[in-house]
């Protein structure tokens, strides 16, 4: 029952998201405005919003939306990637998953 992987799979950059949250919108937009583009579940329009939100949860992920991955790996929320990229971290990142070009 594992749906994440398969979601991830393939996917330089995977947004778990909620329409209605605006932490999501923002990191959503931090993400493209560097030119990535990512894929983005809306969980709360997705048939399986609910199992994935529970998966989520067992990966560690509170609250579960924002959730980021970066070649299939899972990076964190909204704390996280905020934090990368303060770090300056989060555009070598996306660069060396070929998310991004430079």
């Amino acid at each position: 029952m594992a749906i994440i992987p398969r979601l991830v799979t393939d996917k330089a950059v995977v947004i778990f998201s909620n329409n209605s949250c605006c932490i999501c919108h923002s990191i959503r937009t931090l993400i493209c405005s560097f030119g990535a583009n990512p894929t983005v579940y809306e969980l709360d329009e997705h048939p399986d919003g609910q199992l994935i939100e529970r998966e989520l949860k067992t990966l560690g992920c509170k609250p579960c939306v924002p959730a980021v991955f970066i070649g299939k790996k899972l990076v964190g929320g909204a704390n996280e990637i905020m934090s990368l990229h303060l770090q300056g971290k989060l555009v070598p990142m996306l660069i060396k998953e070929k998310a991004i070009w430079l």
